[in-house]
């Protein structure tokens, strides 16, 4: 798995800033249909927002886990009910890394 150094979570944190949630995930949770939405949004952004509605932390906290551990995506950030996700396109990647 890759992992991050802090510049470029950084780096990410800045790019993710001004964008949406993407996917919602609501009162059924990850779904299926949910998780295939959040798989085709990180094939093509790389980098996504999600937003959890449940109102119980723990919950939230199992909701965003699942979603990363399926999808093999980095959580990047977490700022209340919103988890920012990346995952590395190997054919296609999005993402330049500034220089050091």
């Amino acid at each position: 798995m890759l992992t991050l150094t802090n510049p470029q979570k950084r780096h990410l944190k800045a790019l993710a800033h001004a964008r949406k949630p993407i996917v919602i995930i609501g009162d059924n949770g990850v779904t299926p249909a949910v998780l295939h939405e959040i798989l085709q949004a990180l094939d093509y952004h790389e980098l996504v927002k999600i937003r959890v509605n449940a109102a119980d932390r723990a919950d939230r906290d199992a909701m965003i886990e699942e979603v990363r551990a399926t999808s093999g995506a980095i959580l990047v950030q977490r700022v209340g009910h919103i988890a920012t996700l990346f995952r590395r396109n190997p054919e296609a990647p999005r993402i330049e890394w500034p220089e050091s």
